[in-house]
């Protein structure tokens, strides 16, 4: 009781008990840790979750936050800052960013006790698409932790006889690449060769058929492999070779160019600032995905009526990393494991999603004898019962034109379904640009992968704009409204560049910028 009376105000008032959820959270935190310590019990476990286990997940959040107050010199004064309060649910504890909490600490006070280890530390840093570069420090026990949970994960995803990894992240500093890396030579033989084509082109020609490829890359990337092996008239039809990606967001037209050649090809959702294997595609988040685009119902009932971008699907362990949304929309997460030597609490990364049970995804689909069917297939191998993740991204991802957004995402769907002047495209941007008679029209730039004629760079433009045009009409009403009131409304501009010219000038970066502002 002393104690008690002794602590700083500031302290008592985050510390106060949710009765038995705190131990039982630690309870079932400590079995999940278990559980998980090999790939066959992360399989286990993503295969029998139920929702009642979400209040679990939710204690174990609330108390890591309990105890970082009292253990984490940045958070304890990041909480002293904010006003006080009782806080006896986890949304009653601020929310936490890069600029008000991580620029204002340094790298110890952000470590449980103060302190960064001396050694078994592995610092990686984010790509800095925010405009600046962050340093985040991860433990010998939490990445041990990721590489579980990515070896569990692509057991399932990537059914391999003979599995050989060609890991085309970038490498150095950033997270992706080397945990990546890391993680897959605990099951397969793994070369780490960064985004170069050559090599990875001379690696399947040496190692031959005999092995199964799984090639990691950013989206964009797989696409440049596909074309330059078929370019080569690579022999696609003796390999087996699948594609997984993350680091942006892709679409089903991308999905359905590059499973023309891989045996199949699934994204993972991550952030330099919390771990990169937060969620991730399954047959099931496919399906769901590529049914949103067509069933107007489903989509109406879970994204809400009039929504027109069709998000990212992952799965994702609320217990690996717990899931919130706030008011906003905004996606906020706590690293709910005692491994990371960070702990990230309730943080707000800037992501725009929904979050969705699986039992309710599976209920609305029992409403219909097709989608009850599709869904039987799609889970009959994989069977993960694990809550869903809708991505939108980063809510400032769109140029508004004649009140309609025009998000990436769509531009690329136009860009590649259908196309079949496809293979031609390295990468593109969209601007908004005012001409000469003050008209303020769309422009997409697309940059060229090798140099073409005259003839087919005509015929590559239009199937751009004609591709783009039919896409944003079936997909944005506002759009489509626009068209009928005004018809050069559908006056998008096509600029293709030589490889290294225009907006894409100068060194390309880890990750496409998609918008020209």
């Amino acid at each position: 009781m002393a104690e008690t009376l002794h602590r700083p105000a500031a302290l008592r008032t985050v510390e106060t008990p949710l009765p038995g959820a705190q131990s039982a959270g630690r309870a079932v935190a400590a079995l999940v840790r278990l559980v998980g310590r090999h790939p066959a019990g992360w399989r286990w476990l993503a295969r029998r979750h139920h929702p009642v286990l979400d209040r679990l997940a939710e204690a174990n959040a609330r108390s890591v936050c309990v105890r970082a107050a009292r253990r984490v010199p940045a958070y304890r004064a990041f909480l002293r800052s904010r006003p006080a309060g009782v806080r006896r649910r986890l949304r009653d504890f601020p929310e936490t960013d890069k600029l008000g909490y991580v620029v204002g600490h340094d790298a110890a006070a952000r470590c449980w006790h103060g302190r960064l280890p001396r050694r078994g530390v592995v610092v990686d840093e984010s790509a800095g698409s925010s405009g600046r570069p962050f340093n985040w420090p991860r433990g010998e026990r939490e990445l041990r932790a990721v590489h579980r949970d990515i070896v569990g994960y692509t057991g399932l995803a990537f059914p391999m006889r003979r599995p050989f990894v060609i890991n085309a992240y970038s490498m150095g500093a950033w997270a992706t690449g080397t945990t990546t890396g890391a993680a897959m030579a605990r099951i397969a033989v793994v070369k780490n060769t960064g985004p170069d084509l050559g090599k990875i082109v001379d690696t399947l020609r040496e190692f031959g058929p005999e092995f199964d490829y799984l090639v990691t890359a950013y989206p964009p990337f797989l696409k440049h492999l596909r074309d330059r092996l078929d370019a080569e008239g690579f022999p696609w039809a003796r390999y087996r070779i699948f594609g997984s990606c993350g680091g942006e967001g892709m679409t089903e037209a991308l999905r359905d160019y590059l499973e023309q050649r891989f045996v199949r090809v699934r994204s993972a959702y991550g952030a330099s600032d919390l771990t990169i294997g937060i969620g991730a595609e399954t047959r099931f988040t496919v399906w769901l995905r590529r049914r949103l685009r067509t069933d107007a119902a489903l989509r109406a009932e879970l994204l809400g009526a009039g929504e027109q971008r069709l998000p990212m699907v992952f799965q994702y362990n609320p217990f690996a990393t717990w899931l919130e949304t706030n008011e906003r929309r905004e996606l906020v997460c706590t690293v709910g494991s005692p491994d990371v030597l960070q702990p990230r609490l309730r943080y707000n990364v800037g992501d725009e999603a929904l979050l969705v049970s699986y039992r309710r995804i599976a209920e609305l689909a029992a409403a219909d004898p097709v989608r009850a069917a599709e869904l039987r297939t799609a889970t009959a191998d994989e069977r993960m019962t694990l809550p869903v993740l809708l991505l939108f991204g980063r809510r400032d991802s769109t140029v508004s034109y004649l009140g309609a957004n025009l998000y990436p995402q769509d531009v690329e769907y136009g860009l590649y379904t259908g196309n079949p002047h496809a293979a031609a495209i390295s990468r593109f941007c969209l601007a908004l640009v005012e001409d000469e008679a003050l008209e303020t029209r769309p422009v997409i730039h697309v940059e060229l992968r090798g140099p073409l004629a005259a003839a087919d760079r005509a015929a590559l433009a239009t199937a751009c704009r004609d591709g783009v045009r039919r896409h944003l009409a079936s997909v944005s009403r506002d759009f489509a409204q626009s068209l009928v009131e005004d018809p050069t409304a559908g006056d998008l501009r096509v600029k293709l560049h030589d490889s290294g010219t225009g907006p894409f000038t100068g060194p390309q970066k880890i990750k496409n910028a998609y918008l020209v502002r």
